[in-house]
């Protein structure tokens, strides 16, 4: 079992909610199979605290994150609190550019599933074959592989590929999403793992069906009427929180 590193004895309501929040989100990416290793990183601003934010330990599993072992640093990479865990470089690099560069990019999520990874890799990337690819349909900026994300001069050719969209397949290398909180953030990315994974399934059958333009534009309009109350993803992943607490609670340490 790996150490917990102590939890900052002076600490705002905003960031202990902040860890909490965000140690229960890697708890709930690991239940639903998005882990891959030690990597990937979902990272989230403390709110009240202009340009700090909090990331994984590199060197610890999804399953292991605790809302005390979280990093705390800012967005030239300094640790602002004690730590005996290191930051993943290439982790760092793509959330920090958008977290100084976008405010409203309060939570940023980056993973490699299966899936995510695959359609990344296809020519034409997200189709609009199914429910959730609808979803997203003309909300998906895509950007070119370029290596591992550890150079900063990459960063504007994303910010510049992103535009003003908050949804980008990383060609070759999987999904990015953002969003104002953290709930919004991971209903964008759960949708999107389900499209990814459904036009998985139809490719392998044979050719799919596209929606139209014109049925893409009714679904857009009309899907908030779909949503639980209390903002985009907040009951979505209440509901996430609920089935890892079952489990295991030890992530609000």
């Amino acid at each position: 079992m790996a150490t917990v590193a102590p939890i900052r004895p002076q600490m705002s309501d905003a960031e202990h909610e902040a860890r909490q929040q965000l140690a229960a989100c890697y708890r709930v990416f690991d239940m639903l199979g998005w882990s891959e290793m030690i990597y990937n990183h979902i990272t989230l601003k403390i709110p009240g605290e202009d340009g700090a934010f909090l990331i994984n330990p590199f060197g610890l599993h999804f399953s292991e994150v605790t809302a005390s072992s979280l990093v705390k640093i800012d967005i030239d990479g300094n640790k602002l609190a004690d730590s005996p865990y290191p930051v993943n470089r290439a982790g760092f690099v793509q959330h920090a550019l958008f977290h100084r560069h976008l405010p409203d990019a309060h939570c940023i999520m980056h993973t490699h599933t299966t899936a995510g990874m695959a359609v990344s890799s296809l020519e034409g990337g997200l189709r609009p074959i199914n429910f959730y690819a609808c979803n997203f349909a003309g909300q998906i900026a895509y950007h070119d592989f370029e290596g591992v994300t550890v150079r900063d001069e990459e960063g504007q050719r994303l910010l510049e590929h992103l535009g003003d969209k908050r949804i980008m397949l990383l060609r070759n290398h999987g999904i990015l999403v953002m969003g104002r909180t953290l709930p919004e953030a991971f209903i964008k990315h759960w949708s999107l793992q389900r499209a990814c994974e459904i036009q998985l399934a139809t490719l392998s059958m044979g050719t799919p069906l596209e929606v139209s333009a014109d049925t893409v534009a009714v679904h857009q309009r009309d899907l908030h009427q779909a949503q639980a109350p209390g903002g985009p993803g907040a009951a979505d992943f209440a509901a996430m929180v609920r089935l890892v607490d079952r489990r295991d609670t030890s992530w609000r340490q």
